[in-house]
């Protein structure tokens, strides 16, 4: 059964809603941790009065009772489910079920997060209950304070990271140049075929990922690139890895630079400084510091050595042109930020550091980690070599 949540009964006081009312999926980070349960369709998670009410499908019945955390379970089919398909359709069914099920729970208020569905919202409406969306995203807020089982989940994610890391720069260090571009036993090696031998090493690490970042020369300096073709020798290659644990659900999130041969001295001159503002980030980072904090110290660095960054310049493409981290947990990005309105940094708040420089039409360097803030400052859950990978 899922602990009382105080924040979350706070703010349902506050809204003067009688409980809290998700509608989506298990792939849905606020659904799943609120309920404890995965399934490819929608159900319904209702917290109230620091007790959590599961409404589910019947095919996922019984899944349900053993494996979530609902403290009582109850499924369409006791709210006459098929009648309601022939009298209302099957878009409005579900919806008006829910309905009979908050009726059931003397529900006349609920609250809800911003992707709560428009239709079964106006249908609970014409219902009598009165919907009011929590735009604050208060689970979210709850989600991102972590206990130390969450910490520990995450760190069982980056260290299938930091192995899935090794075996790309292993790639890198084996590959041959042939007329300025690698080669690895005897084909060319490229940003795919890295991704793939990340792939695999991940799934037998137990995570799985949707994509990953393999980016050399110009491709780097586009954000979120992933990379594609042949890597030439000489150019910084961002290798960045966010893969998510396949039993826990939590996330890594690490990003290496590395170059083939010798790096020209711009390169080498980027990497230092993303190294310095890297540096002064951590020792920035500790409870009661905001975010954006964070974030100003490490623009300081960067526009001290004279490049810019989104606070000189809004629309720059060049310089530091990304934020400093964000959370990660259940999902890769999460709260808290370390950007501009970044809140307060408290224990338990995981965050990714991560600055880096770009180029247009040259490319670019980050190096990130992952830390935990605690009650002193923070914890390094990231165990890999920081300096610019030249192999």
């Amino acid at each position: 059964m899922v602990p009382a949540y105080p924040q979350l009964t706070t703010y349902l006081n506050e809204a003067d809603t009688d409980g809290y009312l998700i509608n989506a999926d298990g792939e849905d980070s606020n659904q799943y941790y609120l309920s404890g349960f995965r399934a490819m369709g929608n159900f319904i998670t209702l917290y109230l009065d620091g007790k959590v009410h599961l409404l589910v499908p019947d095919m996922v019945y019984a899944r349900a009772s053993t494996e979530g955390d609902g403290d009582s379970v109850r499924r369409f089919s006791e709210f006459d489910y098929g009648s309601k398909v022939i009298e209302h359709g099957p878009a409005r069914a579900g919806p008006v079920a829910t309905a009979e099920f908050l009726a059931e729970n003397d529900v006349d208020a609920v609250s809800v997060p911003a992707s709560f569905p428009n239709g079964t919202a106006d249908v609970l409406r014409a219902h009598g209950v009165n919907v009011v969306t929590d735009y604050e995203d208060t689970v979210g807020d709850i989600r991102a304070l972590k206990t130390e089982e969450e910490v520990e989940h995450v760190r069982e994610t980056q260290r299938a990271n930091e192995s899935a890391m090794a075996v790309a720069e292993g790639m890198l260090e084996r590959a041959a140049v042939e007329s300025g571009v690698l080669h690895l036993d005897g084909e060319v090696l490229t940003s795919e075929r890295v991704r793939r031998a990340i792939e695999a090493t991940l799934l037998e690490e137990g995570c799985a990922l949707d994509e990953c970042i393999v980016a050399s020369g110009a491709e780097g300096a586009t954000a979120h690139a992933v990379g594609t073709g042949p890597i030439a020798a000489g150019d910084p290659v961002i290798v960045d890895i966010f893969p998510r644990n396949k039993e826990s659900r939590y996330f890594g999130d690490v990003t290496r630079t590395f170059v083939k041969g010798e790096p020209d001295a711009k390169i080498r001159e980027w990497y230092e400084v993303t190294r310095e503002a890297y540096e002064t980030a951590l020792g920035t980072i500790q409870p009661g510091v905001t975010g954006e904090t964070v974030n100003e110290a490490v623009c300081d660095v960067f526009e001290h050595a004279g490049y810019p960054t989104l606070r000189t310049d809004e629309a720059t493409e060049d310089g530091f042109t990304s934020a400093t981290g964000h959370g990660v947990g259940l999902d890769v990005h999460e709260k808290p930020k370390l950007s501009w309105g970044g809140g307060e940094l408290r224990p338990g708040h995981v965050v990714t550091v991560e600055p880096g420089l770009y180029e247009q039409g040259t490319g670019g360097v980050r190096l990130e980690d992952l830390v935990v803030v605690t009650e002193t400052g923070y914890e390094n859950l990231t165990d890999y070599p920081r300096e610019l990978g030249v192999v």
